[in-house]
Formats: C-alpha cells, sequence, structure tokens
C-alpha cells in the first residue's frame, strides 16, 4: 500500500543517493561505459534551510560540494519552483503547491554539468503529477521534456516517452525517441532512458542509486569516494565520442536549438 506525502512546507524528501550510470550502444557499434557517481535530490522549498545547515554543501561560495539554482533551468537565478509551475501552467498541469524535488548532480571544486537533471512534481498528496527532464549538452544549451503523470497511474514505476526535438551527441541522430523508466525516489531510484528509431534500440543510459541521508558525514564520504565527479561525467561523455568514431559512427551536424524551451512527452 502506498503512503502519501504531506503537502508543501511539510515535508523535506531531501536525500543523496549513490550509485552507478551506465551507458550502452547496440545500433551502429557496440559500446558500453559505466561510472560511478552520486545525485542529490533537492526539494525546491527547502534548498536554503540546507545551504544553511550543511558545512559541506555551499550554495554561492566555493567549496567541495556546491548546489547553485542558477545551474538550473533558465539560469537566470530566478527561483527555479517558480520556473518550473510556468513550464507545468503552460501545459495544463496544476500541482496545487506540492512540492517539487529535483534529482541532479552538484557542483565539484567549483565546476557543474548535468547531461539530464529530473524535476519529480507532485500534487498535495504526495501523487507525482509530472515530471520534467532537463537535458544539457556539451555546448552549454538546454532543452526539457516535460511530461505529466495520469492521476490514476501507478507511481512506483513511471513509463513516458517524448520524440527527441534537443540536439545532444554528434553520433546520434534527430529522428529518435526517448522512452523514460523512472523508479521514483524512495530507498533506491532509477532513471533509464532508452532511444530507439521506431522499433529500433539505439542506446540505453540507466542511473540507479540507493539513499543516503543529506547530512554533513555523508556527503563528505561522496566526496571522497567520488572527488572528481562532475570532471569525470564530463570526460566520460567526450571518451565516449572519440571511441565512437575510431568505431566508425558518422558525425551529424548540429542545429539551431528548438525556440521552445519544453517539449511535451506521453505517459505509457
Amino acid at each position: 500500500m502506498m503512503t502519501a506525502s504531506p503537502a508543501r512546507g511539510q515535508d523535506d524528501a531531501s536525500a543523496l543517493y549513490v550509485g552507478q550510470v551506465t551507458h550502452r550502444r547496440t545500433h551502429g557499434f557496440d559500446h558500453t561505459l559505466g561510472y560511478r557517481i552520486f545525485m542529490l535530490l533537492m526539494d525546491l522549498d527547502h534548498v536554503d534551510d540546507h545551504l544553511k545547515r550543511l558545512r559541506w554543501l555551499g550554495g554561492k561560495r566555493f567549496g567541495l560540494l556546491s548546489f547553485r539554482a542558477a545551474d538550473h533551468g533558465d539560469r537566470s537565478g530566478r527561483p527555479l519552483r517558480g520556473q518550473v509551475e510556468h513550464h507545468l501552467a503552460e501545459a495544463g498541469i496544476d500541482i496545487e503547491g506540492g512540492p517539487i524535488r529535483l534529482l541532479c548532480m552538484p557542483r565539484i571544486l567549483g565546476y557543474g554539468f548535468n547531461p539530464l537533471s529530473v524535476y519529480f512534481c507532485h500534487r498535495p498528496d504526495g501523487r507525482l503529477a509530472a515530471l520534467l527532464y532537463e537535458v544539457t549538452n556539451t555546448f552549454h544549451e538546454r532543452h526539457s521534456y516535460l511530461v505529466a503523470q495520469p492521476r490514476e497511474s501507478d507511481d512506483r514505476l513511471v513509463r513516458q516517452s517524448a520524440e527527441k526535438a534537443f540536439f545532444v551527441s554528434p553520433f546520434m541522430d534527430m529522428d529518435l525517441t526517448y522512452d523514460f523508466t523512472v523508479r521514483p525516489p524512495g530507498e533506491a531510484v532509477s532513471v533509464v532512458v532508452a532511444v530507439r528509431r521506431g522499433d529500433t534500440a539505439i542506446l540505453t543510459a540507466t542511473f540507479a542509486g540507493t539513499r543516503q541521508p543529506l547530512t554533513d558525514a555523508a556527503l563528505l564520504k561522496a566526496w571522497i569516494s567520488h572527488p572528481l565527479l562532475t570532471f569525470k561525467v564530463m570526460w566520460g561523455i567526450h571518451w565516449e565520442a572519440v571511441l565512437g568514431m575510431f568505431k566508425g559512427a558518422r558525425y551529424r551536424e548540429r542545429g539551431r536549438p528548438p525556440a521552445h524551451p519544453t517539449t511535451l512527452g506521453i505517459a505509457r
């Protein structure tokens, strides 16, 4: 039996998730890449509280780890909650003041890069109303995919899809579909993005992690275990591109990013 979370302002589900990222390409050429990472789950109503109480998670100051709202959304530094609610309203989605939680990597030693960040948008009773997938490419361009979740759906495993609208890799075509399979944050979390053309599987990217409390001790342990986290992710992306070239991948020219910041998807 599922239990609902309290309404906004009464619940803080913020946490740390430590786990594994795996990329596997199966079409054109075979290639698998995996590495350990950790991610923050930040309740957007409690960010300031955490930045004040946590020694190892800085805001604007330089540090081992930091979280900055300006690294996300439109990069303006405007409240992220308001930005997400604006996208939801444009799509006709009303979460009625429910909590919004962001799964992302922090900055490490001042450097931050998130290929994919996920906003979990809840209704006041704790049920998922929508997921917003924020994608950033290595050219520092950004686009998001927004998918509403039906009220009657099972939130324990979310299945959604969206047509690719944004250039990410120079070795991937644009006429593709993303299939998202997400286990929302609890004692564990997982986000699987399967890329396909029609019924042909192209690539699968997965993050699976286990929950730890958002404390100074847990943050310091995570940093010691993954001291160059965001540098490693960026290196991994470029190393994968180099290997792809040696394996015969064809280079695609980058076009202009979409005029609108979000593309709507569908629940499956």
